[in-house]
């Protein structure tokens, strides 16, 4: 009744699935109405929406990191109890973002995008400069600092720098490129074990010594920045890359279509991908980002089986390459990624491909904790007040740490 109601974030693999609207309608026979807002407006519209006798959204779209906090505080709905998991044949998927969308051992969302962070690099420019592409964060940093040339209007390096959100996950996953988790996470063979979260028994892990060179390394890629990094977030790191104006960038994948098909883009066609570089001794990590699609926990039990089959529909192999199709640089599934009319598209989805069978693509960067959205939002001051010189790095690093600690303290069950 009345049609189905889907609740989205504003990026470019969800306004595909936007314009492709009329198609999906036709597919599951009735009206899509969908919402999208910025990342920090979706978490408050579904945390409001949880709080409503009923849900007045049939599906909502879940950044990874929630998926915790969502799970516990009961706002997300556990698929077993929609449906039967094997319908969605789940080893399809790239193993990191399937892991991703799990608590407790059960499943609360299904990937709709599976979209690592990479840095993005203009190989022509590399190859003037003679130029290899970085493999080390000190390769990293001495290729922007050779590209650097802001009296020719170009700088070496773009990157989630303001204030809050955008720089609390850079801060994640700079530690995490220095190998270390910020959480007390045990090793293992992909990196780091985030099996046993939900028993809550973690420590936060900011104040360490690799947790200083992150600082160090932050500080020091700031001078190779165009003048503006401290404003730049998401889209504004990806807009300077794709005019020109900046040699790197770290993007998601799905910010990809800004300069893949822009026909006026100087990166395009001359871009290449890589995994994090990676601190002395740590691993190359690809930090996967991106959304599951799932069930709110209040939906009216007559609107869950119709609910379900939308899902199936919006997450398929089918669905997906028709995202891509149309502009997405977004993918979830192995057998989509691995298509060979996928592949002739973009260099991306075979970049993406070979680092996730290479373990690569990892989500414990962003373990989905219920106080990591907290814990981000105190790394992205903290660390803003170090980037602006107001305190040194040792200093962030332990206000950051007692800070997160307190929040740990305050919401672990007693």
């Amino acid at each position: 009744a009345g049609g189905l109601r889907v609740l989205v974030h504003g990026d470019p693999t969800f306004m595909v699935m936007d314009n492709l609207k009329r198609q999906f309608e036709q597919t599951i026979g009735t009206q899509i109405h969908q919402r999208a807002f910025s990342i920090d407006r979706l978490r408050e519209e579904t945390v409001r929406n949880a709080a409503r006798k009923a849900s007045i959204y049939d599906i909502i779209a879940v950044d990874l990191p929630w998926v915790g906090g969502f799970a516990e505080d009961g706002i997300l709905m556990p698929l077993d109890e929609a449906m039967d998991i094997a319908r969605l044949d789940p080893s399809d998927f790239h193993t990191a973002g399937w892991q991703a969308a799990h608590w407790g051992g059960r499943a609360y969302g299904i990937p709709a995008q599976t979209t690592p962070e990479l840095l993005f690099y203009r190989k022509d420019l590399f190859a003037q400069a003679g130029l290899l592409p970085p493999k080390t964060a000190q390769d990293l940093l001495a290729a922007a600092k050779a590209l650097h040339n802001p009296q020719h209007g170009r700088h070496g390096i773009a990157w989630n720098a303001a204030r809050g959100t955008a720089l609390g996950h850079t801060v994640l996953m700079a530690m995490a490129d220095f190998g270390q988790p910020i959480l007390d996470l045990k090793p293992n063979a992909g990196g780091f074990d985030t099996q046993r979260l939900v028993d809550r028994d973690y420590r936060v892990t900011i104040d360490t010594p690799k947790g200083l060179l992150a600082a160090e390394f932050l500080t020091e890629l700031l001078q190779y920045s165009p003048p503006d990094i401290l404003s730049m977030s998401w889209y504004e790191r990806i807009r300077p890359y794709a005019a020109g104006s900046v040699a790197m960038a770290y993007g998601y994948t799905l910010l990809a279509p800004y300069f893949e098909l822009d026909d006026s883009s100087p990166a395009r066609a001359q871009t290449g991908y890589l995994p994090h570089p990676a601190g002395p001794g740590a691993k190359l990590v690809a930090p996967v980002g991106g959304y599951v699609m799932g069930l709110p926990a209040n939906l009216a039990k007559e609107r869950i089986p119709a609910a379900v089959e939308a899902l199936m529909v919006f997450t398929s192999p089918a669905a997906q390459k028709l995202y891509v199709q149309n502009g997405s640089r977004t993918n979830a599934r192995y057998s989509v990624g691995s298509d060979p009319d996928v592949r002739r598209l973009s260099p991306i989805f075979e970049a993406v491909d070979a680092m996730s069978w290479r373990d690569e693509l990892q989500f414990w960067p962003r373990p989905p904790i219920p106080e990591i959205n907290e814990i981000i939002q105190i790394c992205g001051e903290e660390f803003h007040d170090m980037l602006r010189g107001i305190i040194p790095p040792r200093e962030a690093l332990r206000r950051a740490q007692e800070r997160a600690d307190a929040i740990i303290d305050q919401t672990r069950p007693k």
